[in-house]
């Protein structure tokens, strides 16, 4: 069953409701006709099932029928803070990111950036990565998107951090001699650094904020590798 985000909140109606542009625009590329199932969620946790009463050049009309409460997030409400990598291998870490259960990503830029985006470039590459989560998404069932943050340099975010009781923080480094092993707290961060590493500076700022060291094995893992290891690991722990 065809399945969209719509970014506004649904709310059960006695009557229908018109699409927003973007999922209307996905209904009218699947020629979805009036009686058509689909299925529609807005990101606050349950999804709806609904069916086409109304096809338009402009205008796609629903009638959302029932809602259902869906499980498919993590346990752990989990953060990945990833030093950009070149090319487009952000774009599948955002996709593989959200299937496997990441609340929200932390572009990030360091002394070793291949990657550097700031300004509006920054933007646009945030609102197009967002894109992709919203429709990695739909394709894994997941009803919560993960959240893009805004693009920040390595030290500014961490200077922005608060002591959290709560929250986990681990530092991937092939130089740390602890492996990753389980952790009590339901809010984690995770920091990765870029294709060449983080600076031995860079790692002692982030060891002042309160991240752990942790290893994931004796190979050396690409930089868009790493993090999904990690969200790897915890959907199946």
């Amino acid at each position: 069953m065809p399945r969209f985000f719509v970014d506004q909140p649904l709310a059960a109606t006695d009557g229908d409701i018109a699409l927003p542009p973007g999922a209307a625009r996905h209904v009218q590329v699947l020629r979805l006709q009036p009686g058509d199932a689909l299925t529609l969620f807005d990101g606050s946790g349950p999804e709806w099932q609904a069916e086409v009463t109304a096809m338009g050049r402009s205008e796609v009309r629903v009638r959302l029928i029932r809602v259902e409460e869906a499980q498919r997030e993590l346990g752990r409400a989990i953060t990945l803070a990833v030093v950009m990598p070149a090319n487009d291998r952000m774009d599948f870490i955002v996709e593989k990111a959200t299937e496997l259960g990441a609340a929200a990503l932390q572009p990030l830029v360091s002394e070793r950036s291949v990657l550097r985006l700031s300004g509006e470039r920054a933007d646009k590459k945030r609102t197009h990565w967002q894109g992709v989560a919203i429709a990695a998404a739909e394709q894994s069932g997941r009803t919560v998107p993960m959240r893009i943050e805004p693009v920040l340099p390595l030290s500014s975010w961490l200077a922005s951090l608060d002591p959290r009781e709560d929250e986990w923080r681990g530092l991937l480094s092939p130089r740390a001699a602890l492996p990753l092993a389980g952790f009590p707290q339901r809010r984690a961060v995770f920091l990765s650094g870029p294709e060449g590493g983080l600076s031995d500076a860079e790692e002692d700022a982030a060891r002042a904020r309160g991240f752990a060291a942790v290893s994931l094995g004796p190979r050396i893992l690409r930089a868009d590798t790493a993090p999904l290891a990690v969200l790897s690991w915890l959907a199946l722990s």
